[in-house]
């Protein structure tokens, strides 16, 4: 693992979850040890967007996304999004800049999930439609999850979700939301070359996590390789998807370090400034500073 004297980011680590319950302390020393400087931790219902923020207020490099998942997404009520308004709401402290007096920088998790089905398909969308109104009111990024039947590369799935973004992105544009300039990240990218080339039409940026780096992964290099690095960040997804040479094992921030040196390798660049280009990615969309 090459070492690196620029900043690292993790855009997606659930570390609320009780998998790190044990030693989450001791976790997050090896990931500032390991280089990194801001950590995004994303909810996936109502009880962990509370828990997130409580944990993104306990130390300054961890930033928290709200949101109900969408395998989650039978929990929505009708007084759901009124909650985590209220919860962005309440995590405000006084200063000048909306932006900088909370450590809320994102919704999500959110998104659709074919895979799994825990939620009729029409439920989810319809879930997932009132989450991005929400975050075109706070002028906040969206997380999304984007998961296939089958786990394939391409379906169903994918169509249902540029759809909806692409109607989502007309309402920014006409509303003059400054969103649209950044409105979110596909996080742990898995889809198509179709599909990424769509959403970056739509300014969206793409999560690389742990499955770049596995033997059978050939097609998602390719696709990683098609990416503008401008809009690549990198992300564990822990404590699941550890990356090469760590599979097999609980997947930690730290380990964000393989899969910044995978994407160096995939587009022949240092690591150094492929971390450099990330980081500064993740800084401009979750604008949590460098």
């Amino acid at each position: 693992m090459a070492t690196s004297n620029q900043p690292l980011s993790d855009t997606h680590c659930h570390l609320d979850l009780e998998k790190f319950d044990i030693d989450r302390a001791d976790v997050l020393d090896r990931a500032w040890s390991a280089g990194l400087t801001r950590i995004l931790i994303p909810a996936i219902d109502l009880a962990s967007s509370k828990k997130v923020v409580s944990l993104a207020k306990s130390n300054p490099g961890l930033f928290a996304a709200i949101g109900i998942h969408p395998n989650d997404s039978l929990s929505w009520e009708n007084t759901t999004c009124s909650e985590l308004r209220q919860i962005f709401l309440d995590s405000i402290s006084s200063g000048p800049d909306l932006r900088s007096r909370t450590k809320i920088v994102a919704i999500g998790e959110v998104g659709l999930d074919y895979y799994w089905n825990d939620a009729p398909r029409d439920h989810q969308r319809a879930v997932l439609l009132e989450q991005l109104e929400l975050a075109a009111e706070l002028q906040l990024p969206v997380v999304l999850h984007l998961r296939e039947e089958a786990d394939a590369i391409d379906g169903e799935c994918s169509r249902d979700l540029i759809l909806i973004l692409k109607d989502w992105i007309e309402r920014l544009r006409l509303g003059n939301n400054p969103l649209v300039k950044a409105p979110g990240v596909l996080h742990s990218f898995s889809g198509s070359l179709i599909t990424a080339q769509t959403a970056l039409g739509l300014n969206f940026y793409f999560g690389v996590s742990g499955p770049v780096t596995y033997k059978n992964a050939e097609a998602k290099r390719e696709v990683v390789k098609s990416l503008p690095l401008e809009r690549v960040l990198t992300e564990t997804d822990a404590p699941f998807l550890a990356p090469v040479p760590k599979r097999g094992r609980r997947n930690e921030p730290a380990f964000v370090r393989h899969i910044t040196d995978k994407i160096a390798e995939i587009h022949n660049k240092d690591p150094e400034e492929i971390a450099a280009i990330t980081n500064a990615n993740a800084a401009r969309l979750f604008s949590w500073g460098g």
